[in-house]
């Protein structure tokens, strides 16, 4: 039995298509790669994008997975975007717990 090709280079699918916020969603290395390009130049020579577009070649050229060009795109993408500490959330266990003995 004959194994289906799958597609290499820049046809390479990512594992996960990357949605975009502003819709529509990168599905191989190519749309990734078009979409780099197409940024306004301001962004497009930021370090964060230049490195997800090395990564992208890297993995177009050497055979990488996949996750590793993701994952620089998804850090461009959410470049600035800061984790706030949310308090409210639900309390840990920890120091609740009571020894039968204490009971």
């Amino acid at each position: 039995m004959i194994a289906p090709r799958t597609a290499t280079g820049w046809k390479r699918p990512f594992d996960e298509p990357i949605r975009l916020s502003r819709g529509g969603k990168l599905v191989t290395l190519e749309d990734a790669g078009d979409y780099i390009t197409e940024l306004p130049k301001v962004d497009h020579t930021a370090a964060d994008w230049q490195a997800a577009m090395e990564a992208l070649i890297l993995v177009a050229t050497l055979g990488d997975p996949t996750m590793f060009a993701r994952i620089g795109i998804m850090r461009a993408l959410n470049r600035g975007h800061v984790r706030e500490f949310n308090s409210s959330r639900k309390d840990t266990h920890w120091g609740r717990r009571k020894l039968a003995r204490d009971r």
